[in-house]
């Protein structure tokens, strides 16, 4: 055989196994993106086991799994649940109470995580107590309750605001915060309520106890509550990259306290988180197809 067919059959040869080469390749190139992709459908929500936030995470959760997401909820400490999003152990939480409530966490962190701003306004804290009790205002407090605020979890925005209230009103100088969970307050206020007894509570809102009881705020002249607040969105720094589908439903999730305390409601009566989050999404779809808009 001719050298010069030996040497152009060789070429050829060489270049029919580098295109082979090169198309293994580009399938492993394809394969590494999907397996990447998979990869980032894992994503971790942090949350405080308040009801408010129960209800919330349960129902940004079922969308996002809605949405092919393979999504863990992880119930933290209010402040452990800040430090997650900010070193990035979680990715998000819908459960930020500002401007007063979380101050502290929020200076601490504001740097290392991504605000999206409300996702919902009008919400409240401060002291909390059945309508029947003849005082108006934090001011008016004696003796009532055995001069002990019934709390929460220690540690919690509306349990250190309490405790700055009794220092900053001179009636409340020898008066106690009792701290619990969310679970062990609301049975002593329904304890109290079915007995018609004296109960002051560290109390928010949204919250399904203001449907199923006649409650009352105190009024707060020196402040130490702050006004009206509003619960918050943040992420971890670099979602909008790592899972911009998940970004873009988290940044447009905004709902209202009806909402919210409908879920919680139900909740309460004993449905599971979950499927009072699914169906809430079932008779809501209008308010979640606009969450989902953007999503590819």
């Amino acid at each position: 055989m001719n050298n010069k067919f030996k040497i152009t059959g060789l070429a050829i040869a060489a270049s029919l196994a580098l295109a082979a080469c090169g198309d293994k390749e580009e399938t492993s190139k394809e394969q590494d993106v999907q397996g990447n992709k998979e990869e980032k459908k894992d994503i971790n929500l942090a949350y405080v086991e308040w009801d408010t936030e129960i209800a919330s995470t349960n129902v940004v959760g079922t969308i996002l799994e809605d949405l092919g997401y393979n999504v863990t909820l992880t119930p933290l400490d209010n402040a452990i649940m800040w430090e997650a999003v900010a070193n990035g152990e979680a990715d998000a939480m819908v459960a930020a109470w500002l401007p007063h409530t979380h101050a502290a966490q929020y200076d601490k962190y504001k740097e290392d995580i991504v605000e999206l701003g409300p996702n919902l306004e009008g919400a409240k804290i401060g002291f909390v107590v059945p309508a029947y009790m003849q005082v108006d205002s934090i001011e008016d407090l004696k003796d009532q309750a055995g001069k002990t605020i019934t709390g929460i979890e220690p540690g919690a925005g509306v349990v250190a605001a309490s405790e700055e209230a009794l220092e900053a009103y001179d009636n409340l100088k020898d008066w106690s915060v009792q701290t619990s969970s969310s679970g062990a307050m609301t049975v002593a206020l329904e304890q109290a309520i079915a007995g018609e007894d004296e109960i002051i509570i560290t109390g928010w809102s949204p919250h399904w106890k203001f449907t199923k009881y006649d409650l009352k705020y105190l009024d707060d002249p020196k402040g130490v509550f702050g006004g009206e607040e509003t619960i918050n969105t943040f992420t971890r720094k670099d979602l909008d990259k790592d899972m911009p589908d998940a970004y873009a439903v988290l940044d447009a999730f905004e709902w209202t306290s009806d909402d919210v305390e409908s879920v919680m409601l139900e909740v309460t009566d004993g449905k599971d988180p979950k499927q009072a989050a699914r169906d809430w999404i079932e008779a809501n779809k209008d308010k979640v197809d606009a969450w989902t808009k953007q999503v590819k």
